[in-house]
């Protein structure tokens, strides 16, 4: 599905992204109760780069995973910024952190922080969309996370 030589050799170099279409970014991630995978497929179909960030959390049960989800897409947002992209359509495996965003409706209080830091990356960028992803590659980002996280956790 992806090939390894042309990843390598389009994300090892910094890039400035000029004006235009945003960037095409699909997430998925896991974590367990020490750490957190979160995975990127920057473009559409067979041709897009993969994108592997790890990341600190330790998730509340209460949450039900919406802590993981401001953490993951931290993370990711920060990568991408730090590769030099400035326009990204990001697509996350995730049905209530799009909504926040883009509603501005109250969070829990114990995402407030995660909130404002996961606004303040994304306002690095110069344009910069999030939507629920609900597709096949979603589901597969999120699934290679998890076996991630398993494995670690066995090992």
């Amino acid at each position: 599905m992806f090939d390894v030589q042309w990843v390598y050799k389009h994300m090892t170099m910094k890039k400035q992204r000029g004006p235009g279409q945003p960037s095409l970014v699909t997430v998925g991630f896991a974590a367990d109760d020490r750490h957190g995978i979160a995975y990127a497929l920057v473009g559409s179909g067979g041709r897009g780069s993969l994108v592997r960030v790890g990341f600190a959390c330790r998730p509340l049960p209460a949450l039900r995973g919406r802590d993981v989800a401001y953490f993951a897409l931290d993370a990711i947002a920060a990568e991408l910024h730090e590769r030099g992209f400035n326009r990204v359509d990001i697509h996350i495996d995730d049905e209530y952190l799009p909504a926040d965003l883009a509603q501005r409706r109250p969070v829990p209080s114990t995402l407030t922080v995660p909130y404002v830091s996961l606004r303040c990356k994304l306002n690095r960028f110069r344009d910069a969309t999030v939507s629920s992803a609900g597709g096949a590659v979603a589901r597969d980002l999120t699934a290679r996370a998890r076996a991630e996280v398993s494995l670690d956790i066995a090992a």
